[in-house]
């Protein structure tokens, strides 16, 4: 009996360890009664953390997205099994992360095979099974066979010293705007480790680390701070007087999901000024109209047009999705970047207004976000241009962003067609 007692120890101690370093310490400052209900401290519940643009809003995220994150710490021959719900949402993947806050690998919703019956996000006929087809993967410590549902956990041996990583569930646009998680519980989790399982529910509620405070939550912010300021500032050119789209010098360290691609373009803020950003707009599935997330004939998944304040942790203030974007006759969208002062009410019905949030924060990074290309849309798409290392302008051709400053009393009264001149 003692021997179990320590083999099962000694399968937890990985996991209570991460999570010492991790989470348990922004508690040691505050009384137990503070906790948030639900939580425990593992291997109580999976899913500790959550974030979106309300809660633990850092690293640019989308605001039609929630991430959940589980930290662990993996063995040679440990895995972690994963069963859960396909959810009723344009898009949910699995991703996992180094101790760099880089990518390790990747497996998507149309990569998951399903327990039984089809899989909603791989075939149209599918799609009734949104919400209730079952699905399980695993995370490993070796190469990833995706054919059997299973991601990568760590990086190649000898690219971290520590064996820890996180593995982090999206889910997009859920078809309730009031479930984040796409009304289906998220998935359960078993951690087999050292030869031991161990069974992690959902936690009933994530937690907070902003609830925290003290000198050690002091500095458990101040680390990660550090880490999204070093990937994050120089992501973009540091000085540009013109708002200009670019390909990013790199999205390392960001926890960058590995189905989408970036461009962005810095924004400085002047009174009586807006940043007006006009292209053609590519086609979607419409998923909150009832379209099936494998639709066909639509040249992207997704894309977002997002506004983010340049100051650490890079939060995003404001996006406007697809789905909320105002197109004119010829499918080109127009959005006007500006403080409310800034943006009296206008009677066009072709522009989309992107908030500019505090203008106590006068630089921000404004990124138009790409998620998984047709094949015969690719080659005009943000992926190939990174892929190519060409310029975007020329890449994309229409579908590249064109962007001016303007005043604002000229967009009121001229309309946007006069900032362009």
């Amino acid at each position: 009996m003692m021997g179990e007692k320590f083999s099962w120890f000694r399968a937890a101690r990985r996991t209570v360890l991460l999570s010492v370093m991790l989470l348990i310490p922004l508690a040691f400052t505050a009384p137990a009664e503070a906790a948030p209900q639900g939580y425990a401290a593992p291997p109580g519940c999976a899913w500790q953390l959550m974030s979106n643009n309300h809660d633990l809003n850092v690293a640019f995220p989308d605001a039609n997205a929630t991430y959940w994150i589980l930290p662990y710490m993996l063995g040679a021959n440990d895995s972690i099994s994963l069963t859960g719900t396909y959810p009723t949402a344009r898009y949910f993947s699995l991703n996992t992360y180094g101790t760099d806050f880089n990518t390790v690998d990747t497996l998507r919703d149309n990569q998951i095979n399903p327990d039984s019956g089809g899989n909603p996000y791989a075939a149209v006929g599918a799609s009734a099974a949104l919400g209730t087809g079952r699905w399980h993967a695993t995370v490993v410590n070796r190469a990833a066979d995706h054919q059997r549902n299973e991601i990568r956990g760590l990086p190649t041996a000898g690219a971290q010293q520590i064996p820890m990583g996180f593995l982090i569930i999206r889910v997009y646009v859920p078809n309730d705007p009031a479930s984040n998680n796409g009304g289906v519980a998220l998935p359960d989790v078993t951690m087999h480790l050292a030869g031991s399982s161990i069974h992690l529910p959902p936690c009933a509620t994530p937690f907070n680390p902003a609830t925290y405070s003290g000198p050690i939550a002091t500095a458990m912010k101040a680390v990660f701070d550090q880490a999204i300021e070093k990937a994050a500032g120089g992501s973009f050119p540091p000085n540009s007087p013109d708002v200009t789209f670019v390909n990013p010098a790199s999205t390392a360290g960001l926890f960058p999901n590995g189905d989408n691609k970036y461009i962005g373009s810095r924004l400085t803020y002047q009174p009586g000024r807006v940043a007006v950003i006009r292209a053609k707009a590519p086609s979607f599935p419409n998923t909150r109209a009832g379209a099936s997330p494998a639709q066909s004939g639509v040249q992207l998944r997704y894309w977002s047009m997002c506004q983010n304040d340049k100051v650490t942790p890079y939060p995003v203030v404001a996006c406007a999705a697809d789905f909320q974007t105002r197109l004119d006759s010829q499918g080109y969208y127009t959005y006007v970047v500006a403080a409310p002062q800034d943006m009296a009410e206008t009677n066009d019905p072709a522009l989309t207004l992107i908030p500019w949030g505090s203008t106590s924060v006068p630089v921000k990074v404004v990124f138009l976000r790409y998620m998984l290309p047709s094949s015969a849309f690719y080659p005009m798409t943000v992926q190939a241009s990174q892929a190519q290392h060409s310029d975007p302008a020329t890449t994309m051709g229409p579908y590249y962003p064109r962007a001016t400053y303007c005043d604002v009393h000229v967009l009121r009264t001229q309309g946007y067609q006069a900032c362009y001149k």
